[in-house]
């Protein structure tokens, strides 16, 4: 059994180019089964491995435990952000924080499993209406591969190779730990093949609603210079000239953005920084609405030709009061 899991995983990096062959890459590990799992099965690979564990502290002394295992198993390093930065902050925005706080690693692998996958389909079919998976690979190198197996299967690695690994006594009052523990057991009794078919979900390619399909199609097919069509949702498609573009809401990170003003870009600061028609600069707008100095780097600007004209959340320049509207989704994507 050990062997195929081993062949499976390796087959999943090797198919999607997680990680260079017998290349260099660190394990986010928190000292549960997943991530015990892929720090010794990646090195029994060959690839060079490392560990870091960030500790949020937010347990106490069961988190401090995770830490020592950590530390005397797989020799991570640790990184701590502080309570004051993790205290009070949801699932998906400690997910981000662990991510910025370890880019400095390069490459890094976590304990996701086809489990988390099922989990976080499910989540985003009720909260959203898409079925979007987690992604195999991120865009600031983070790699997922252990998405091919189970979560029974890593514990069964772990229990077979005398692994020692922890439990997180908070996971069941999460919205996972809902699925986890009430919602799955039941689909199961519906259809005992119900997390296949979710997992497939993950899987299946894209596809635009047959009226939102019909109304690029119109969209495109016409003749006149300049039209324009509604898709809903506040988003708007422009097409001029043979040219289409899309105006209205964006996603940036865990917020959503919208505006009626054309030509808004929204990204994250850059040295030097102002709020447009204002001397103060963005740098102290962040320091006065005491945000955290790990979540300034990540924190969206909407930005037109003048400047800054909004921080969401936080301040708009003069001029622009109520032309930007900004909140955050708290949704665990497990992303």
């Amino acid at each position: 059994m050990q062997t195929d899991v081993a062949q499976r995983v390796e087959s999943w990096i090797r198919a999607r180019d997680l990680i260079p062959p017998g290349g260099e890459v660190t394990c986010l590990v928190s000292g549960g089964a997943d991530s015990t799992c892929l720090w010794h099965l990646l090195r029994g690979l060959g690839y060079h491995v490392a560990a870091v564990h960030v500790a949020h502290g937010l347990r106490g002394e069961e988190s401090e435990g995770d830490a020592r295992l950590c530390v005397e198993l797989m020799d991570a390093e640790l990184v701590r952000p502080g309570y004051d930065v993790s205290r009070g902050t949801s699932e998906a925005a400690l997910r981000e924080v662990r991510y910025r706080l370890t880019e400095r690693f390069g490459l890094r692998a976590t304990g996701h499993t086809a489990s988390d996958q099922v989990e976080t389909v499910l989540y985003r079919l009720v909260s959203s209406g898409n079925a979007k998976g987690i992604r195999p690979q991120r865009e600031d190198r983070i790699v997922r591969p252990l998405l091919p197996l189970w979560r029974e299967e890593t514990e069964a690695y772990c229990r077979a190779h005398g692994l020692p690994f922890r439990r997180d006594s908070s996971n069941p009052d999460t919205r996972r730990g809902l699925i986890r523990h009430e919602i799955l057991p039941l689909l199961r009794r519906l259809h005992p093949g119900a997390e296949q078919n979710l997992l497939g979900l993950a899987d299946a390619p894209a596809r635009l609603p047959r009226t939102l399909e019909r109304t690029l199609q119109a969209l495109l097919a016409s003749t006149d210079g300049t039209k324009e069509a509604d898709l809903g949702h506040g988003v708007h498609a422009i097409r001029e000239y043979g040219t289409v573009r899309l105006e209205g809401r964006a996603r940036y990170g865990d917020w959503i953005v919208e505006s009626d003003v054309q030509g808004l870009q929204v990204r994250t600061r850059l040295p030097g920084d102002r709020l447009a028609g204002r001397r103060k600069k963005v740098q102290d707008v962040f320091v006065d609405a005491k945000v955290p100095r790990l979540e300034r780097d990540a924190w969206p600007l909407v930005v037109a030709p003048e400047g800054v004209v909004a921080v969401p959340g936080i301040a708009e320049a003069p001029g622009w009061e109520g032309a930007v509207k900004a909140w955050k989704d708290e949704g665990d994507d497990a992303d």
